[in-house]
């Protein structure tokens, strides 16, 4: 019983981030650990209770019963957790110490280093990381301590403020333009190459939708990451949508059709809410509200 007592909260961390990615090396990324030290945890925390937790299947792994059993009270501790350091970091008075900002790969590259560089002169002892990518990150496990987004969380435990009415537009490579030609009407764009983000279907529907007959076979290329699949498109590769803010920093591009093809969205700053009153968080928090509302030239 005292053994039991005195297990390792690290070794019941590792077996739920186990549990609930599905295999060891999901789990290792997702904590930050290689995959040896995540599976000598995981090992530790089967050895101290005396009990088989996972049984391999295939390249994954599956809970046994007694994995089950341990999930449910490991993911109330887990939670118990992180209440624990949302509070003591909404309890800080010094303006130091380390924010992590989630945001999409193109706003990550295009907005945040210029960004980052400011909380840096504001606030010398401030430790900024930037987590760019295209999912949402989840705040209530602290993948992230601020996240921009374009919908509106629905969690009653986060703190959401829309900053910006974002512009969408369709931009090329004034280069490509000159060579193709500068369309009059949507049904003429379709005759244009197309560049996709991710899945040329996907977008294909929604490009439909606004008037213009593109097909699957008009994105000649397209990549799932935001910066790469922009960078061709500004090497004039072809037509792609991209919000205003980041299109007005490229001379390289100009908008095609602006005053018939637009999509507003928008822009959400969100944070949890026992740390928005932290000074460290509320600075970042606030100094990117300003960043993100101010306007952007025509």
């Amino acid at each position: 019983m005292d053994r039991l007592q005195r297990l390792d909260w690290n070794h019941l961390r590792a077996f739920l981030a186990t549990a609930e990615q599905g295999s060891l090396s999901a789990a290792a990324k997702h904590l930050g650990l290689t995959q040896p030290t995540l599976s000598r945890q995981v090992s530790a925390l089967e050895d101290e209770l005396s009990l088989l937790l996972f049984e391999r299947v295939g390249r994954g792994l599956s809970l046994t019963s007694a994995g089950h059993d341990l999930l449910t009270h490991a993911r109330a501790m887990g939670a118990a957790a992180e209440r624990l350091t949302f509070s003591a970091i909404g309890q800080q008075s010094e303006i130091s110490g380390r924010v992590s900002i989630s945001a999409s790969d193109i706003l990550s590259h295009n907005i945040l280093p210029d960004v980052v560089a400011d909380l840096r002169r504001l606030a010398p002892q401030l430790a900024i990381e930037v987590v760019a990518t295209n999912q949402l990150s989840d705040l209530l496990r602290r993948e992230a301590d601020i996240a921009i987004r374009h919908v509106r969380p629905e969690q009653s435990n986060l703190v959401a403020r829309r900053v910006r009415e974002g512009r969408g537009l369709f931009y090329a490579a004034t280069d490509y333009l000159d060579r193709r030609g500068r369309p009059t009407t949507p049904e003429a764009m379709a005759a244009l190459d197309w560049v996709a983000f991710g899945d040329p279907e996907m977008m294909c529907g929604h490009i439909r939708a606004m008037g213009v007959p593109v097909t699957p076979d008009s994105f000649v290329v397209q990549s799932e990451n935001g910066i790469v699949a922009w960078e061709m498109a500004c090497r004039g590769m072809g037509v792609c949508p991209m919000d205003h803010m980041i299109a007005a920093r490229d001379p390289r591009v100009e908008p095609v059709l602006a005053d018939q093809l637009e999509v507003d969205f928008p822009v959400w700053l969100v944070t949890h809410r026992e740390i928005h009153n932290s000074p460290r968080i509320r600075l970042v928090f606030d100094h990117l509200a300003k960043v993100l509302s101010a306007p952007v030239a025509v």
